[in-house]
């Protein structure tokens, strides 16, 4: 049984990317194909491609999800300012929200943000926060206003202008994500023309991501570690072209638990088919073992040591393959994480899945 510490492996803070490249094309790209890696460039992707791929992307909007509110002052108890980051709808005013000083606020406070609005807590949780109602005709607008994109704090930066537009892939479109999904920060308009000229075909579903994407894993016992679940959604259309694909190709992990949760449904509706549409809730924790029922290729960027993520592309490529490929990533001084290079995996023999 494999535990939470056997995805641990060592890394440089210098090779942790805080900002972007000058231009999202430039990026190196890590290939790793049956045990062997190759250092090429994310433009050298679209060699990889074949006629008949389906190439699906998470078109998710992220949004402004950080910001500054004033506690209130009850009894002696001012919980002062306080720094929230949004990660879950629940619907249009209310929403689930991390914070730094959790401790300090109370069920049924008020806090007031930059702007004046006003939030009301609803309710606390160890592992989700806060649950907010704001009090407003619109949460983006108020958000767009006065929040901050929501950079990993593995970045230790303040927002910049840049990241505006940077933290965000080319095509997002439905606001809803807390965190980018940041294999598509690499693709330009440009290279997203000439996938569908070397015969392949896009699609864009959409995953809003929130805490089930980045949470830590803190049991060392993998069956214990909680997912939060997060909305996904792929639709007749789509789920008939990834049904006709030569290959289905995912670009991040995001994409890659919408497809495999699709998956799931088909094989137990006994369709015969890689996926059926699917517009719901997920909370799909992939693991060493799992059998992969859509997903033939994954391009994803470096996850962070014992993360649900490195988790997943270990089991679909396989521990020792990922952590021997993660090791010369290191040697050849790549960057890692939100803003950092990416690497092109094909999926490991069922039979040798770990």
């Amino acid at each position: 049984m494999l535990h939470t510490s056997d995805f641990d492996f060592e890394l440089p803070a210098e090779l942790i990317a805080s900002h972007p490249l000058e231009r999202r094309d430039a990026s190196r790209m890590l290939v790793v194909d049956g045990g062997g890696v190759a250092d090429k460039h994310i433009r050298d992707f679209l060699e990889y491609l074949r006629p008949g791929d389906v190439v699906v992307f998470n078109n998710s909007r992220v949004i402004p999800a950080r910001f500054n509110a004033r506690g209130p002052a009850v009894q002696g108890r001012v919980a002062g300012d306080q720094e929230i980051t949004l990660h879950t709808s629940v619907n249009d005013h209310d929403w689930w929200g991390l914070c730094k000083k959790f401790n300090k606020i109370n069920i049924g406070d008020t806090l007031t943000m930059d702007d004046g609005t006003k939030i009301r807590v609803l309710d606390k949780d160890d592992e989700s926060g806060l649950l907010l109602h704001f009090d407003c005709d619109n949460v983006f607008d108020v958000l767009n206003n006065v929040g901050k994109m929501p950079l990993p704090p593995y970045m230790k930066r303040d927002n910049e202008p840049a990241d505006r537009d940077r933290y965000q892939t080319v095509y997002a479109e439905p606001l809803g994500s807390m965190a980018a999904p940041t294999a598509g920060l690499h693709f330009t308009d440009e290279l997203m023309r000439e996938i569908e000229n070397r015969g392949a075909k896009i699609v864009k579903i959409t995953l809003h991501v929130g805490a089930g994407t980045w949470m830590p894993v803190k049991t060392e016992n993998l069956d214990e570690h909680k997912m939060h679940s997060e909305w996904c959604c792929i639709t007749p259309i789509q789920a008939d072209i990834i049904n006709n694909a030569a290959r289905v190709i995912a670009v991040g992990t995001t994409s890659m638990r919408t497809l495999e949760s699709a998956a799931i449904r088909a094989r137990e509706s006994g369709t015969g088919t890689r996926v059926v549409p699917i517009c719901d809730n997920t909370n799909i924790f992939i693991t060493p073992g799992y059998k992969f029922g859509a997903v033939d290729v994954l391009l994803t960027n470096f996850h962070l040591p014992k993360s649900t993520l490195f988790m997943l592309v270990s089991a679909f490529a396989g521990l020792s393959e990922m952590k021997s490929a993660y090791a010369h990533a290191v040697a050849e001084k790549y960057r890692f994480f939100s803003y950092g290079d990416c690497c092109l995996l094909f999926k490991k023999d069922d039979k040798n899945a770990i």
